[in-house]
């Protein structure tokens, strides 16, 4: 359905890709994890396929047609959830659904009922200038679904949220799912995509470094992991990945010379799986 071929995007002009050469596919009714840190280059490609940003090399298609060919209708189709809250402050919650629900020419949803679904139904009256990170978040989440969309790309959708909130969101991907919506969800919180994602593909530095669904990474890199507590300045925790020589050492040595608390082979999380394939965490 959504195909994105050889995309790059540079931002200075002088040859340093934020996006490098990305390629990757993604099937109708399908939740596909764009997964990396801050930095890696997730909402620059979400930017592009949303047509915020100009594409500069490479083509994304819609049912093979391109995002640059695509009429103002294509609107119509999509909804967009930005990780950075982007709201008219002076408007009540409910007048910033209403007044975005103008914007399209198909059917719209109640703002009171999307309201209710996210936890803002008490909130409907209060300025958006008054609502609290987690709620602006919320805000944002229930306006991309106001037109109902085919499509739906989600950036951080859970972010600062508590986690029985963040659960309500969760709840509510998963329902549009089953309704035949795609969904396109780029996040750092891999625990959130292991839990909702058909097929992940992992971004470092402008990259794809790896492209599987949550359960084929973990049968091809999940093995011989090692979670480890020690005393040393304080508890430390580690996770070892004992088929890679530099692991496999320190994790002797720790055990040779530390005062271990604990120790316990594991499922690779996602996490896990990034860690070990970038050398870099998720922060």
């Amino acid at each position: 359905m959504i195909q994105v071929k050889n995309l790059y995007h540079d931002y200075s002009g002088k040859g340093k890709h934020a996006v490098n050469d990305i390629s990757f596919e993604i099937n109708k009714g399908e939740i596909f994890g764009f997964l990396g840190p801050s930095g890696a280059g997730k909402s620059t490609v979400q930017n592009i396929m949303t047509g915020l940003l100009k594409l500069q090399k490479g083509e994304v298609l819609y049912q093979g047609k391109a995002i640059n060919q695509m009429k103002n209708s294509f609107y119509n189709e999509i909804g967009v959830s930005f990780e950075h809250p982007n709201l008219y402050a002076k408007l009540t919650g409910y007048e910033n659904l209403k007044y975005y629900a103008g914007l399209f020419s198909v059917p719209t949803l109640d703002p009171m009922e999307l309201l209710e679904r996210v936890g803002l139904l008490e909130s409907a009256n209060k300025r958006a200038s008054a609502y609290s990170k987690g709620m602006k978040q919320r805000l944002v989440f229930a306006r991309a679904l106001i037109n109902n969309p085919n499509i739906l790309f989600l950036d951080e959708p859970t972010s600062g949220l508590d986690p029985s909130t963040a659960n309500k969101i969760k709840e509510i991907i998963k329902e549009k799912q089953q309704d035949g919506c795609t969904i396109f969800l780029t996040t750092h919180n891999m625990f959130a995509a292991e839990e909702l994602c058909n097929h992940v593909a992992f971004l470092n530095d402008g990259k794809i470094v790896a492209s599987d669904s949550p359960r084929n990474l973990k049968l091809q890199y999940g093995e011989n992991s090692v979670k480890v507590e020690y005393q040393k300045d304080g508890l430390k925790k580690k996770i070892f990945f004992l088929d890679k020589e530099e692991d496999k050492k320190e994790f002797n040595e720790i055990v040779n010379k530390e005062k271990i608390q604990t120790i316990h082979t594991q499922e690779a999380t996602l996490e896990q799986i990034f860690i070990k394939l970038t050398g870099r965490e998720l922060a």
